[in-house]
């Protein structure tokens, strides 16, 4: 599985390089920064994407994811995880995308 940039980042960094480097940068410092292995990481990009209803994010998490190997299944844990704390509907909704993730091939 390939994990493509969506057309609107490769966009934004081919008009601004030095913005997109800088944000590479961070993001590449704070994956550094701790003791978290490369897919307990993605796990919790995954988890963080989803509790803030960004979907484009968590979409991409759940490529990345599935690139490092982590299972369908441990993602939609990472989902049910979510129901005490942001409810039913919003369960059900990170489930409805990780399942158009798959549904993408």
């Amino acid at each position: 599985m390939e994990n493509k940039a969506p057309k609107r980042f490769v966009k934004f960094t081919e008009e601004h390089p030095d913005i997109a480097k800088a944000y590479s940068d961070v993001s590449n410092a704070v994956h550094k920064a701790g003791p978290l292995d490369e897919k307990t990481s993605a796990l919790i990009k995954v988890a963080i994407s989803g509790g803030a209803k960004m979907q484009g994010a968590f979409h991409s998490h759940i490529r990345k994811a599935r690139i490092l190997g982590i299972s369908r299944e441990k993602l939609e844990h990472v989902a049910f995880l979510a129901l005490p704390t942001l409810g039913f509907p919003s369960m059900m909704t990170l489930l409805k995308w990780i399942e158009t993730v798959y549904e993408k091939k």
